[in-house]
């Protein structure tokens, strides 16, 4: 039995691991540097193209691809999480030649300019050359064609989602031809799929059509059944796979880890795995390095204006929760006036607060008053996307009334969220507004992508710098 993963992720995308696609990506490296310098310098010829630099960055392309998971099945996933493997392997792929670069002290011959472009464009490359080969793909699986057949094996209710779904994926390339349901509800399984309620016949119907895939849809209390449908198809080139029926127990989405050498399922714990983790920290410094360096002169103006408008300091500071519960001090450009505060008790701004400045009010609007946390950042304590974090105050009152509260903590809070995005930011007056949020960051965490997380941070810049409940 294929135990290695829940997911029904099988199969390959035509020609993605083949030696040719390798070579594709080589080529669109290369192809990029040259236009990149085309763009910057408009003389080939009169260029400062560093051409070890390229040959580094092809070099690492064909050694760091594959280890990251590039040239991996992407049958039935995402198209955004597709997205952002291809980009995180890019950038990390550009990462190490600018590393190896100035271990050889050869940075000053490389225009900065131009390597922007390059690796905007052979980014781009890279990018649209797996879409447009995705597109083509989900065409000819509409029309019939690349398609792996699936018998299914459930129960009532859970054992017609399964097929539900995999009808309503039919670009994924996967088809539902015959389903075995083990305690029969009212209702249609799928369009024109055949059910049966005997396993011999069941086993005859599967063979006869040439099924590669069996999916057991079935809880985990079904044992013997599992064992009995593994042992009818131990001999068969089909491929078993399960998919457990697990709402009932499991808070995430559940995947199967390797714990001191056994499989194991995650119920409750983080669904972030470490190896994304490991990815978002690398992204969260790269990005935090790269924005105090890009913001020092916004910064230090901001800086002058909070302490020419009120007596205090710059900074504001205030204890908060990390992940795994940690406690760290979160920073801030200061808002406000200089004021007392009653021991224990945090009152949030609201719309008119007298202890906010002019400059204050200009920076909370605009969210200015959140780049001090990129420091955070920097020093490990936060990431550039997640749950924003709360005053403790208000964790030890979320936690006891709002469902899964807790649980935004199984990553590191964020400058920047899924929930802010939607339009969750700001005063939280109402215990509806908290729940909200915290949906949102559940749905984060479920859902977490490098590619989600581009696309909170482009969302953040094009429209969450003003928002009408920021006050």
């Amino acid at each position: 039995m294929d135990t290695a993963n829940f997911r029904p992720q099988i199969g390959a995308i035509s020609g993605l691991q083949s030696p040719i696609a390798r070579l594709l990506d080589v080529m669109l490296v290369v192809s990029g540097a040259l236009a990149a310098a085309q763009v910057r310098f408009g003389d080939l010829a009169q260029n400062r193209i560093d051409s070890a630099f390229v040959t580094f960055a092809a070099a690492f392309t064909l050694v760091l691809f594959p280890v990251l998971g590039v040239y991996g099945s992407w049958r039935g996933r995402a198209m955004l999480r597709l997205v952002g493997q291809v980009s995180f392997a890019w950038l990390i792929v550009q990462g190490s030649g600018l590393v190896l670069m100035f271990s050889l002290h050869r940075t000053d011959y490389v225009s900065r300019l131009w390597f922007a472009y390059w690796t905007a464009l052979s980014g781009g490359a890279l990018i649209v050359s797996r879409v447009a080969v995705r597109i083509v793909l989900e065409r000819v699986r509409h029309a019939g064609l690349n398609l792996r057949r699936v018998a299914v094996v459930g129960c009532g209710a859970h054992c017609q989602q399964v097929v539900r779904n995999i009808e309503s994926a039919s670009a994924s390339g996967f088809r539902a031809v015959v389903a075995f349901d083990l305690r029969p509800v009212m209702g249609i399984v799928g369009s024109g799929v055949p059910v049966f309620d005997d396993v011999n016949k069941f086993a005859a119907y599967v063979r006869s059509q040439g099924v590669q895939e069996l999916w057991l849809a079935l809880p985990l209390s079904e044992e013997q059944v599992i064992s009995r449908f593994v042992s009818e198809f131990r001999d068969d080139l089909v491929n078993v796979r399960f998919v457990p029926d697990m709402r009932s127990v499991a808070l995430f989405d559940s995947d199967v880890i390797d714990l001191i050498g056994m499989p194991a399922i995650n119920l409750v714990a983080s669904p972030v795995p470490a190896r994304a983790l490991l990815k978002k920290e690398i992204f969260d410094r790269a990005f935090a390095a790269l924005a105090l360096i890009a913001l020092a002169p916004l910064l230090i103006t901001i800086a002058a204006a909070v302490k020419l408008s009120s007596r205090g300091p710059v900074f504001f500071t205030q204890k908060r929760k990390g992940a795994d519960g940690r406690i760290f001090r979160i920073y801030k450009f200061r808002s406000m006036r200089a004021h007392a505060v009653e021991s224990g008790v945090i009152k949030q701004a609201t719309k008119g607060d007298p202890r906010i400045t002019r400059v204050g009010a200009f920076l909370r609007r605009t969210s200015l008053d959140e780049l001090p946390q990129f420091f955070n950042v920097l020093c490990g304590h936060m990431s550039v996307v997640g749950p924003r974090p709360h005053a403790l105050e208000h964790d030890e009152l979320y936690q006891k009334v709002v469902n899964g509260y807790i649980h935004r903590y199984r990553i590191k809070p964020g400058i920047t969220g899924w929930a802010q995005i939607n339009g969750f930011r700001g005063e939280t007056d109402q215990i509806e507004k908290m729940q909200g949020r915290v949906e949102h960051d559940l749905y984060y965490l479920r859902n977490w992508s490098f590619g989600l997380d581009m696309r909170i941070v482009v969302a953040t810049i094009a429209k969450g710098f003003v928002h009408s409940n920021a006050y």
